[in-house]
């Protein structure tokens, strides 16, 4: 029983979507790093520099009057916010131009396919080449069934 498991697990671990989808976090957690980096570093500095010199990162509120008093980092939370929209915004224009191009190559399998198709078909009776939209045979005067 135990090697039925083992071998289910490593089929379906092998299978190329688990696998394509193992790469995708990856590629995905190092993404999020640079735009983190992007946010952090590129970003809020000169935003803070028009507003007043302002870091976001050091933005808070204090919950009380003692210096180790619990905060609400509302500038930390603005910087993940920031953040989440960049990303948001990639994976957008990730989606869009996967559609898009999914798009074009439904199109152009349509084609193929409406090019592929026959135009004429035979006549069950005399076998001449007919229309395949024709409802009676030209030559044997059949009715033809559509």
């Amino acid at each position: 029983m135990l090697k039925n498991v083992m071998k289910e697990f490593k089929t379906f671990a092998l299978k190329g979507n688990v696998l394509d989808m193992a790469v995708g976090i990856i590629i995905g957690a190092s993404f999020g790093k640079i735009v983190d980096s992007l946010v952090k570093d590129v970003m809020m500095p000169p935003l803070g520099m028009l507003l007043g010199k302002v870091d976001f990162s050091n933005l808070k509120i204090a919950l009380g009057s003692a210096p180790d008093a619990a905060t609400i980092n509302y500038g930390a939370f603005l910087n993940n916010v920031i953040s989440f929209i960049i990303v948001a915004f990639a994976v957008f224009l990730l989606v869009k131009a996967i559609n898009t191009v999914r798009a074009k190559m439904e199109r152009a399998e349509e084609k193929a396919a409406a090019a592929a198709a026959p135009t004429e078909k035979e006549c069950p009776y005399c076998c001449t080449k007919i229309p395949v939209g024709a409802t009676r045979c030209p030559h044997c005067t059949s009715e033809l069934k559509k």
